[in-house]
């Protein structure tokens, strides 16, 4: 029993860390899972785990999204760029540059927050499923729906807009402080460039063979060189070729969702799309999750998603040492209400 529901989805952690709870598995990020991770800090070697946030360019992967603008703050009637303080002050000898970016906070390098994506679940049980995320939180009511500003959307970059959610935002994650041991799987190295689909048991092939361990409140990343094939573009992606280049995740495989479930890993990233490949393969005729690996992490379990980080010098760090363990600092925006956010990871070796 909870104050917002009577029954929670099966295989869900609804209410293991609280009535309240925002954080998920991440509450698996203790102070002894950081002391991990910066145990395994030998040489104090920095990697960036982000793309430039301008990439994948376009929005071929996501219509609804487009690359960040740049723009100069303005004073009065002129633009805040190499701008003259001696315009004022013929003693002062400054020049000043101010700018503002319009950001799609999951366009590029990001953390999914869990009111990224819920499910509609009866709850209630009372037969009548309504819109719910994480731990039992509501649509229309801590998640609220947008706002049709109608023709005040031609001065915005989308008629509708939203006053932030009320519970599961991403400053959740940024007040936490996401620092702890990671763990990468090189998928790349297993299934390589083609179009993979990866379940349970390609997943074990490359665990065993690239010996990763893998313990509760790591933070695994999935290598598949995606975010390679990206660069290559240099921001004028084919669909053609992403939609059949390296491995996505099988969020239909149970025996992995499974595994997801008793690794007890604290957030799951990869250098691709969405984790999972979408879209997902065919579920059947009953209602089901059209993503449903970010049902299991988000909605059921509460491990947050990484999409589209830059992995591919790490990787190739680690196989040539023999390892598989880094620190990972991956705190997102303390934006507070937003849903997403763009995030610039550090690996440190």
């Amino acid at each position: 029993m909870n104050p917002r529901w009577r029954r929670r989805p099966e295989g869900s952690t609804w209410g293991d860390f609280g009535p309240d709870d925002q954080l998920g598995r991440l509450n698996l990020i203790t102070p002894e899972k950081t002391r991990q991770g910066i145990a395994e800090v030998r040489e104090g070697r920095r990697f960036c785990l982000s793309l430039p946030l301008e990439y994948p360019g376009g929005n071929i992967l996501n219509p609804r999204r487009h690359p960040p603008q740049l723009f100069a703050t303005s004073r009065g009637d002129v633009g805040n760029m190499v701008h003259r303080l001696s315009l004022y002050d013929v003693r002062h000898n400054d020049v000043i540059c101010d700018d503002l970016a319009l950001i799609y906070l999951q366009y590029s390098t990001q953390w999914d927050s869990f009111a990224h994506a819920g499910q509609m679940f009866d709850a209630d049980g009372d037969g009548v499923p309504e819109p719910c995320f994480y731990n039992g939180f509501r649509g229309g009511v801590e998640i609220p729906e947008a706002i049709d500003r109608g023709a005040m959307g031609e001065r915005r970059p989308d008629r509708f807009e939203q006053s932030g959610v009320k519970a599961l935002g991403i400053e959740t994650f940024a007040r936490h402080g996401l620092q702890g041991r990671g763990a990468l799987v090189n998928l790349f190295d297993l299934v390589g460039m083609p179009r993979a689909w990866v379940g349970y048991d390609i997943m074990m092939r490359a665990i065993e063979a690239q010996n990763v361990m893998v313990e509760s409140g790591d933070m695994l990343c999935l290598y598949t060189g995606f975010g390679d094939t990206l660069l290559s573009m240099q921001a004028k992606p084919d669909r053609q070729r992403l939609e059949n280049s390296n491995a996505v995740i099988d969020g239909r495989d149970a025996r992995l969702l499974n595994w997801i479930t008793d690794s007890g890993i604290a957030a799951l990233i990869a250098d691709n799309y969405a984790v999972e490949g979408l879209p997902a393969k065919e579920g059947g005729e009953e209602s089901h999750a059209a993503l449903p690996l970010h049902e299991h992490c988000l909605f059921k379990l509460g491990v947050p998603l990484g999409e589209i980080w830059y992995l591919s010098e790490l990787a190739a760090y680690l196989k040539a040492a023999g390892r598989s363990r880094f620190l990972l600092t991956a705190p997102p925006l303390r934006l507070t209400g937003a849903v997403g956010s763009p995030v610039t990871p550090i690996a440190t070796v």
